[in-house]
């Protein structure tokens, strides 16, 4: 098992309401994609949030939270929760609310142009 498929079910069921969401498996996780920007995601048993930078500190003070730190380099207003910081429902809704309403400021990445 890549990720945790009772998770990712629960986190669909939250954003079943959201418009524009699109589910992607990448980063042997899955990411959820809304309005075509990339909001939330799992790897492993972790939840992935794109929260306000502007909240970041904060939220790491939360259980369960610590900095998403692929490259070994924390990525600023990218957080990782450990089942522990989302085992409730109103825990998980509260981190998939976040990075929803950071998602309605957010930027669109870039598209990459084709590689001639």
């Amino acid at each position: 098992m890549a990720y945790d498929e009772q998770l990712s079910d629960r986190v669909r069921e939250i954003l079943a309401d959201q418009p524009e969401v699109e589910e992607k498996e990448m980063m042997g996780g899955v990411t959820y994609m809304v309005n075509h920007k990339m909001c939330v995601g799992i790897v492993k048993d972790e939840l992935m949030a794109r929260i306000d930078p502007e909240i970041y500190e904060e939220a790491l003070e939360r259980k369960g939270c610590r900095p998403m730190d692929f490259t070994g380099k924390p990525m600023k207003g990218w957080v990782f929760i450990r089942p522990e910081g989302i085992d409730t429902v109103k825990d998980l809704e509260y981190w998939i609310g976040l990075a929803l309403d950071f998602n309605r400021q957010a930027k669109p990445s870039k598209k990459k142009k084709p590689k001639l």
